[in-house]
């Protein structure tokens, strides 16, 4: 594509940390271990969750949490098979036949705006190639902004965006982002769940709804770093694309994420700052798992391990163990410890100051406190809750109750 003379984005893109705060993260790793990325899905598993530093830190220096939890004798018990992802890279190529136009065309007919759907050969697709995280958002910024200009239908496959989050850049890779003729962009997201009779499982599109608001998101940043001066530049309604029943054919459908954007957008914005955390660490706090030369065992006592874990600290609730590496090490100590956190947030936030399952039998078994102060009102909920459960337990059966003994 020729590239014009004013092309270049106007300030560069935000994707480097400060340069303390890089060594900083690369010590907590490790020497030699090498930085995971942050991929969209486990940064709205972060947001879901804001209040946990532990996996603010974790993610944002690039741990593998697979890898730790191992280490630690509590492995993860989720993820995707290699068929599953070998299943999903196959219907992505041919969702993506035709060089883009098949995709813009489901894009199109979703539209139903009257304007003429996109003929072969229609489409661009910009060639995203270059060096390092840095050099493809790059390329990337100066490719939309390219493809915006043109007026014209364009593809870019697996593009890669910059989002600051917790104070570093997390780099994200869409699927694909369309460019329509218009200027406006829309963010493609490609499942291998199936759209059955029409509907596809709410879970699985709610699920796939809150990863493309994160894109939506990176989109927006980007949008604003290059001096935009189109505020809707970035549709709030993504191209979901699934199998149609039970073929390989796919089937597309607009999923408006203004809602999971909006509670991104906030959450994201709460989370603790990764100096902050990092700055509270006791000295010489590492997650270095010492790995052997076959690169997946540990050498590093778990012990040690658990403790540089422990030392920061983590918001662990029952709906962790299907969004992060790891939660069953955090339940482990939840228990342990007899937090109520494990029981779940909604009974968390019930029982006020009660933070431990032997405070709550203390204040509901116990003597009331001396003085004339007002009670506390969960103390006396728990007490009341406590006499009705014995009062029906010291009750006689009667009627058709008694007959079934």
């Amino acid at each position: 594509m020729t590239r014009s003379p004013d092309s270049r984005p106007t300030a560069p893109p935000a994707t480097a940390a400060p340069a303390a705060l890089r060594q900083r993260l690369a010590e907590l790793r490790g020497p030699g271990s090498a930085q995971r990325p942050l991929d969209a899905r486990a940064l709205a598993a972060l947001a879901a969750n804001p209040g946990c530093r532990r996996r603010v830190l974790l993610d944002g220096a690039g741990v593998d949490k697979s890898a730790l939890a191992r280490a630690l004798g509590a492995p993860a018990a989720f993820g995707q098979s290699q068929f599953a992802i070998a299943r999903g890279h196959s219907f992505e190529a041919r969702a993506k036949a035709g060089g883009g136009t098949e995709l813009v065309r489901l894009l199109h007919e979703q539209l139903r705006d009257g304007t003429p759907p996109p003929e072969p050969g229609s489409v661009d697709v910009p060639d995203l190639t270059a060096g390092g995280p840095e050099g493809r958002t790059a390329r990337t910024a100066l490719a939309l902004r390219e493809a915006t200009r043109a007026g014209r239908w364009a593809l870019l496959d697996h593009p890669l965006l910059a989002l600051p989050v917790a104070g570093a850049p997390a780099f994200l890779e869409p699927d694909a982002v369309v460019v329509h003729p218009d200027g406006t962009w829309t963010v493609v997201e490609i499942k291998s769940f199936p759209v059955i009779d029409g509907a596809a499982e709410p879970g699985k599109v709610g699920a796939a709804a809150r990863q493309a608001a994160v894109y939506v998101l990176a989109l927006e940043e980007l949008a604003a770093r290059l001096g935009d001066d189109h505020p809707a530049r970035v549709r709030h309604e993504i191209l979901l694309v699934c199998p149609k029943d039970f073929a390989n054919v796919p089937v597309a459908g607009l999923v408006d994420v203004r809602k999971p954007r909006a509670t991104t957008r906030r959450q994201l914005a709460r989370l603790a700052r990764l100096e902050d955390i990092a700055a509270g660490l006791p000295a010489g706090t590492t997650f270095d798992l010492c790995l052997a030369d076959d690169g997946r065992t540990a050498r590093r006592p778990a012990e040690e391990l658990a403790a540089a874990v422990e030392a920061v600290e983590a918001a662990y609730a029952p709906e962790c163990l299907a969004a992060c590496e790891l939660a069953f090490h955090c339940r482990a100590r939840a228990r342990a410890e007899g937090s109520v956190a494990a029981l779940g947030r909604g009974l968390r936030g019930e029982l006020g100051g009660l933070t431990t399952v032997g405070s709550v039998l203390a204040a509901t078994l116990g003597e009331p406190p001396a003085g004339d102060g007002d009670p506390d009102p969960t103390v006396v909920a728990l007490r009341r809750a406590a006499a009705l459960r014995a009062e029906a337990l010291a009750a006689p059966l009667t009627g058709s109750g008694a007959a079934c003994l």
